[in-house]
């Protein structure tokens, strides 16, 4: 597609994330690959992250960046990671940030989510995606069968935009990447 990518690691310092379990202190590979998941989530921590400090680099493309955007992961374990890095978090504030919800009715597109949020004592929805978020973006991308949730998700202060989110192929990827490229470039037009 000749888009050409520079791709950053979030830190070049060791930040290792912990899963507090029903089964004891787990690092995030032997909870996710080596127990598939299956142990109860009390808490997660990211070892290391508040001593560590973005790679080069890191801020400034932040910095030179016309939108941010999270894509449909896991806030618990692929976003928060980053988010937890001292300075990346604060780098985002003033800038236009997206977030697409990993989340469609209370069911994760992949993965733990869902799972994780109920034993962290959180009802899975899009509404708690926009509440973990909260004063951190500015929209949430949502499912169409999530619609219901819009007004609330306002109320939060996040715009919201509706759509079906569930990528099965590359044709649905595309047309979801044209419509958040849509939604940046008309960011005023975004009608709440």
């Amino acid at each position: 597609m000749g888009i050409e990518v520079h791709v950053l690691p979030m830190s070049d310092d060791v930040v290792q994330t912990r899963v507090y379990s029903d089964v004891g202190e787990l690092g995030f590979q032997e909870y996710f690959v080596q127990r598939k998941c299956s142990p109860v989530v009390k808490e997660i921590k990211f070892i290391g992250a508040e001593l560590s400090s973005p790679a080069p680099g890191v801020l400034q493309a932040i910095e030179k960046a016309d939108a941010i955007i999270f894509c449909p992961s896991n806030p618990w374990v692929s976003i928060d990671p980053i988010l937890a890095v001292p300075g990346i978090r604060q780098a985002l504030k003033g800038h236009l940030v997206l977030a697409v919800s990993p989340l469609i009715g209370d069911k994760a597109l992949k993965g733990p989510a869902a799972k994780m949020f109920s034993e962290l004592g959180i009802q899975p929805s899009a509404i708690a995606i926009a509440e973990h978020y909260g004063g951190l973006i500015n929209c949430l991308v949502i499912d169409n069968s999530d619609a219901n949730m819009r007004s609330r998700i306002n109320g939060l202060g996040i715009r919201t935009h509706v759509s079906d989110i569930l990528m099965r192929d590359r044709a649905d990827r595309g047309r979801l990447a044209n419509e958040i490229v849509e939604l940046i470039t008309g960011w005023e037009r975004v009608i709440q």
